[in-house]
């Protein structure tokens, strides 16, 4: 059974910055595609970020480009997202996902990621 736990969230003044963990455990991890989706308050869920497997390729959602890193750790089965330069629109719930595969879908296509956390708080104010 795959399962996806998200921790760091929390409340941060604009400009601030956090990090998100994600650790993954009952599926080959290393072999995965993984990616930070977020949702703020009647707002559909967006893409953020996402890293392959293997070579470790990154694709980011234009909103957060320069200032948010993804990265994983295959030894922890953890994956990070880095976020800087926070911005009250950055509110939102933060949720890991994991693909059944090594590439990634498009961020844009929740559908295609099977796999889903609980999600974690993420509070920027102005």
């Amino acid at each position: 059974q795959v399962q996806l736990v998200e921790s760091g969230g929390g409340s941060v003044q604009a400009g601030g910055s956090l990090s998100l963990s994600c650790a993954a455990s009952g599926y080959t991890y290393s072999s995965n595609c993984m990616g930070w989706f977020r949702q703020a308050p009647g707002k559909e869920r967006e893409g953020v970020a996402a890293i392959r497997a293997g070579d470790g390729a990154t694709d980011y959602a234009d909103s957060v480009k320069g200032r948010f890193t993804i990265s994983r750790d295959n030894s922890e089965n953890t994956v990070y997202l880095q976020m800087e330069s926070l911005k009250p629109e950055d509110t939102a719930m933060y949720y890991c996902a994991a693909a059944s595969s090594w590439t990634c879908p498009s961020l844009g296509n929740t559908a295609r990621w099977p796999y889903w956390g609980q999600g974690t708080q993420v509070t920027v104010s102005s």
